[in-house]
């Protein structure tokens, strides 16, 4: 083992006075920098306020004993080498010592001091190790996070092009998904979801329409009253979008939440009339967020109807068709934080 002593800081506790000072010579032969303290209490004031590298301190002391001055070194800084140097030459004191963090155990008085000097030398090897071992999982840490960005970013470059497919397909709803995004997005932040769940809900709202790709681009732009028929044509694109999704790995269950954005917790939704608990939180949301926008927006069979008459109605379903806490924090974002629609990208 390569040590290099000169910049390590030892801090030595000990209340006898010749065995504290007999290692504390000896170890300066090696250009340790040495602390010295003569009981407990001394020795935590020396340890708050010099920060030492490596800790050595008696065990039975009349003030604060070794076992406290181990468990608190311990619990706030495990990497702080600490060796317990005792002279009961108990085996559980020992035990109970290794339990508690210590990371050696050296029984006094100490007759032959290279024992010291080989347990020292030692954690400073084990301790490089450790601090070495930190340092590369932060690398890797760093590395997979890197990587992580420029896959969410080619990922999110994907979503674009998906969203630009659909409003080439669907003018008149041009902006619809971006905008019923945005609010989902400030539904699950307001209800305090976890941010990872909250971008999935984000990316999932960015192309909940996929599947107007699968319906007659008439019927999108029809500017009448669509048929039974043709409802019921377009209420397929939410499974037409699951279909599309389904075999992509994103890191979210994105087409999941695509097939769930007509349900309705009363089970009148489509495609399976899923019920409360069945439905997911993101399905809930964006189904709230998809109702809002539509009825506040120009549609190519109808004007505009306008956000207050969107907002009385998801009130109105509150409880009934619609989640109720997403219904409220959808209220609480327009009525009392005035939140507008605003034309979204992909962007986290």
């Amino acid at each position: 083992m390569v040590t290099m002593t000169k910049n390590i800081k030892i801090l030595i506790i000990d209340d006898e006075d010749i065995i504290r000072q007999q290692v504390s010579s000896f170890l300066r032969l090696f250009n340790y920098n040495i602390i010295e303290a003569s009981g407990g209490n001394m020795g935590l004031k020396l340890y708050e306020k010099e920060k030492p590298d490596i800790v050595l301190t008696d065990l039975r002391m009349p003030d604060v004993d070794g076992l406290e001055i181990l468990k608190k070194i311990s619990t706030e800084n495990p990497d702080i080498p600490v060796i317990i140097v005792s002279g009961t030459g108990d085996m559980n004191d020992a035990i109970n010592s290794l339990r508690l963090g210590a990371w050696d155990y050296i029984i006094k008085p100490i007759y032959d001091l290279a024992v010291l000097d080989y347990a020292i030398k030692k954690v400073i090897e084990r301790s490089r190790l450790i601090r070495e071992n930190k340092e590369y999982q932060h690398q890797l840490e760093r590395m997979v996070e890197e990587r992580t960005k420029k896959m969410q970013a080619a990922l999110d470059g994907a979503l674009l092009v998906i969203v630009a497919s659909v409003e080439i397909r669907d003018p008149y709803t041009a902006g619809h998904q971006r905008k019923v995004a945005g609010l989902a997005k400030a539904i699950g932040e307001l209800m305090n979801l976890d941010e990872n769940l909250i971008s999935g809900l984000y990316r999932a709202a960015m192309i909940h329409d996929v599947g107007k790709l699968a319906i007659p681009s008439e019927i999108l732009a029809k500017p009448a009253k669509l048929t039974r028929a043709e409802l019921e044509l377009i209420k397929e694109h939410s499974e037409a979008g699951y279909n599309i999704l389904k075999n992509i790995e994103f890191p979210w269950p994105i087409a999941e939440i695509v097939k769930q954005h007509h349900e309705t917790i009363d089970g009148a939704g489509y495609p399976y009339g899923l019920k409360g608990s069945s439905i997911m939180i993101e399905a809930k949301i964006l189904t709230v967020a998809d109702i809002v926008e539509a009825i506040a927006s120009h549609r190519p069979y109808r004007a505009a109807i306008g956000l207050e008459y969107a907002l009385n109605y998801i009130e109105e379903q509150s409880g009934i068709s619609l989640d109720p806490d997403v219904v409220a924090a959808c209220l609480e974002l327009f009525r009392e934080k005035n939140y507008q629609f605003e034309d979204e990208s992909v962007s986290e």
